[in-house]
């Protein structure tokens, strides 16, 4: 049946046209986008996937960072100890020569605190963004090195803490620091004997000699009156010191280790997780070229049909010639 009011054709062919500008469209924001799900209309279950997974790679950005600055940090503190090591060897062989008869001590003395004088440099100098593990106050120092999410989506930040009790060399804290600590009894002859302070002594602050306890390896002084056995407790001590430093460096060597193999694997927990997002919201280029190319052909051939089936309605006035 013909009709002038109702051109069933014509709906037919306009309901198919508009479906085709539909997938079109979708098919069109994919290869613009790149994204198979841009929207939570989308898919809403993988657009909340992905938009959490996304926040999470940033969150594992900012470790990344800290990781690195934890690991300059302790890349400087590491290059101060092996100053202080060639310096404190330098002050070994320099109380050495003391102990030969004939020594003008208050020589020794002038390149002694040269070399205390150059220890305190380094030491206040070896700090990176305020860190400073070489002269630190009580406690540790804790690195940021992960970020998790649990099952039930809470959130957690895990650390690498440098213990910085066994790193540090001068402080404020008295009785405390490898080299501004008072030096320890020695036993000669069977009896311990300790170097006796000789001025009353402050606990060292700054990187002024004198401002350290006079029986510290940073504030001893070597007159003509300086004993043999004063020398032997200053060669023991320096040797504990020596010892010491060395340790502090294995413990700041290992933990850039620890440092540099999580910031290892934080880049590569990154990389996975944004393959996993791109995995389920990613446009497959590939396959939207083609379908957009399919569907151009559709749209062109929808409007000749619906074009066609508007004609129809022409056909009724040839009835009436």
């Amino acid at each position: 049946m013909s009709s002038l009011l109702t051109n069933t054709s014509a709906m037919s062919a306009l309901s198919a046209l508009s479906m085709t500008q539909k997938s079109l469209a979708m098919t069109q924001g994919q290869i613009s986008t790149g994204l198979r799900v841009g929207t939570a209309s989308d898919n809403a279950a993988y657009w909340s996937i992905a938009t959490t997974m996304r926040s999470d790679t940033g969150a594992l950005g900012a470790v990344s960072d800290a990781l690195n600055l934890g690991s300059s940090t302790l890349g400087v503190a590491t290059a101060a100890l092996n100053s202080t090591l060639t310096i404190m060897n330098k002050m070994k062989n320099d109380i050495i020569t003391a102990q030969t008869p004939g020594t003008d001590k208050t020589q020794i003395e002038t390149d002694i605190q040269a070399l205390q004088s150059s220890l305190l440099s380094i030491t206040s100098a070896a700090s990176f963004n305020g860190v400073n593990l070489l002269n630190a106050t009580a406690g540790n120092t804790n690195i940021v090195s992960s970020f998790s999410r649990g099952t039930d989506g809470t959130t957690s930040v895990g650390t690498i803490s440098v213990v910085t009790s066994n790193t540090t060399l001068t402080s404020a804290t008295a009785g405390s620091g490898i080299l501004s600590a008072s030096m320890a009894a020695v036993t000669i002859g069977g009896t311990a004997t300790t170097l006796g302070t000789n001025s009353a002594g402050t606990t060292g602050t700054g990187t002024d000699q004198t401002t350290y306890n006079a029986d510290s390896l940073l504030g001893f002084k070597l007159t003509a009156t300086t004993t043999t056995n004063d020398l032997t407790v200053i060669q023991a001590n320096i040797e504990t010191a020596i010892t010491n430093i060395t340790k502090a460096g294995a413990v700041l060597g290992s933990t850039k280790t620890n440092i540099d193999n999580q910031s290892t694997f934080v880049s590569s927990l990154s990389d996975s997780i944004t393959s996993g997002v791109g995995s389920l919201v990613d446009a497959d280029m590939n396959l939207a070229s083609t379908k957009l190319q399919a569907l151009q052909t559709q749209q062109q051939l929808g409007i000749q049909s619906l074009s066609i089936a508007n004609q129809n309605s022409q056909l009724i006035l040839k009835l009436f010639q």
